[in-house]
């Protein structure tokens, strides 16, 4: 097999026909969700942003599943890399954190979640504090999902298809794109793009895993033309750096878009069943991504990590299939980057401006700079999937996580004042620990784990002056 593939060339006319036909019926979706289904009026107030923001919370167990699962799917070119430079590393690291992360969110957050009849986490972190605490959980969500990781990996995707585009303008055009659309609609054009693109993701990945199987025999292949440490958990980095990541997995807890579909979902019941068929979900796709790229490193070994998952696929599938796959990938992108685009959007009109400013009609102002800031970021990182992630999520975890997950624990322990110097705190310690030169044991030891000790300390701290202990 070839390491490297002019994609464009490698499709058919009935390769090209099925992806265009599925970004064809993608596109209806959205005009379905936004034009069709949407009710008159909604008015241009609080009982709009309801609509927009929550699709009136009814959405049902089908709907909720769909869009949950869709939207956490943006990064493969991410997980696939890590998988083919690291084997079952990235299905511990990837994986198996963020199952017992989301079983946790379900048994735990979603009854006290819902019980507070919030419409965003900013809304709930604000009757759970104070005001400065909304403003700081905000700011927090904003970054949490500015799609800069989805940007990037849409620039390759494009990058790939049409070679002679450079990775900036593919990145830039593709954003462009997904933002135009996801102006208008709210959660209601999201949730039914979700329910194609889940379909085409789950199955595109799934037929790799089982056109790899067949074509090449099963875990015998693998351990034959793999490394030993493929098959390692921790693939040759420091418990401590995978730990990092199951710190990062429980920034779940303070992830937007949970707290989002939860809010909207019909019931607690809907919101608790649909948490539950998800993480099966889950479980199957990473199992069918992981292997395939395994597969992939013992096909093309020496094909560029981010790519070489596609590369592979495009010459294991016949005619047909493969331009199925292509928009199972793009589905995969395009159903998070405009889910997160959705939420970021949201939090810029609705959860940064002063309440007089809110207005639903401001929402595309939203997109467009919400945009404009995920091509900078992801030029900035010059198209590092895996380092975006880390150093979002780690301070999503090391300065948001503790400081909720303490609101709820012990409710009214934690002041306004409080919180905001926690996170603080921890924004503070994480940074710095980024910026300082590490040398000998110190070298091994995560931001992640210094911003949490940080904002550890202002919540001691703060309990301690008050005098109240947990």
């Amino acid at each position: 097999m070839n390491s490297h593939i002019v994609v464009s060339w490698a499709l058919t006319d009935l390769d090209w026909i099925v992806f265009s036909g599925i970004l064809l019926l993608t596109l209806l979706s959205i005009a379905y969700g936004h034009l069709v289904k949407k009710p008159r009026p909604s008015g241009d107030g609080e009982e709009g942003f309801l609509e927009l923001l929550l699709m009136g919370r009814r959405l049902t167990l089908p709907m909720f599943v769909a869009t949950l699962v869709a939207t956490w799917y943006g990064g493969i070119f991410g997980v696939t890399a890590i998988a083919f430079e690291q084997g079952l590393y990235n299905f511990i690291t990837q994986g198996v954190f963020w199952y017992l992360t989301y079983i946790l969110f379900a048994l735990w957050l979603v009854d006290k979640v819902r019980a507070r009849k919030a419409a965003t986490l900013a809304d709930l972190v604000g009757e759970m504090f104070g005001p400065s605490s909304r403003k700081l959980a905000a700011l927090f969500n904003f970054l949490n999902v500015v799609p800069v990781t989805y940007a990037i990996a849409l620039g390759i995707f494009l990058q790939m298809i049409f070679h002679h585009l450079s990775f900036p303008k593919a990145m830039i055009l593709g954003t462009g794109f997904v933002a135009a659309y996801s102006m208008y609609g709210g959660l209601r054009s999201v949730v039914y793009s979700d329910l194609i693109q889940f379909f085409v993701m789950c199955s595109a990945v799934f037929l790799v895993a089982l056109l790899s199987v067949s074509t090449f025999g099963g875990l015998d292949y693998l351990r034959s033309h793999l490394p030993p440490l493929h098959f390692s958990f921790t693939g040759g980095e420091s418990l401590g750096s995978v730990l990092a990541w199951g710190l990062i997995a429980l920034s779940t807890l303070v992830d937007p878009n949970f707290y989002q579909r939860s809010l909207a979902a019909s019931s607690s019941r809907v919101a608790k069943r649909g948490i539950f068929i998800s993480t099966l979900i889950w479980l199957l796709f990473d199992l069918s991504t992981t292997f395939g790229a395994m597969y992939a490193k013992a096909s093309i070994p020496n094909a560029q990590p981010d790519r070489a998952y596609l590369i592979y696929a495009l010459q294991i599938l016949p005619d047909g299939l493969r331009g199925f796959f292509l928009a199972g990938l793009l589905a995969t992108i395009l159903s998070t980057m405009d889910s997160y685009f959705f939420i970021a959007g949201s939090s810029l009109t609705y959860d940064l401006v002063p309440k007089r400013w809110r207005r639903p009609s401001l929402y595309p102002v939203g997109i467009v700079g919400t945009a404009v800031l995920a091509c900078g970021l992801g030029l900035l990182f010059d198209g590092h999937i895996k380092n975006v992630w880390k150093t979002l999520g780690s301070y999503s975890a090391s300065c948001l996580l503790l400081p909720v997950v303490v609101g709820h624990l012990f409710p009214g322990r934690l002041s306004d004042r409080a919180f905001f110097l926690s996170c603080t705190l921890g924004i503070l310690g994480t940074t710095w620990w980024r910026l300082f030169p590490l040398e000998g044991p110190w070298q091994n030891l995560d931001e992640l784990y210094v911003g949490s000790l940080f904002t550890l300390f202002g919540i001691a701290a703060s309990f301690f002056l008050s005098g109240k202990k947990a």
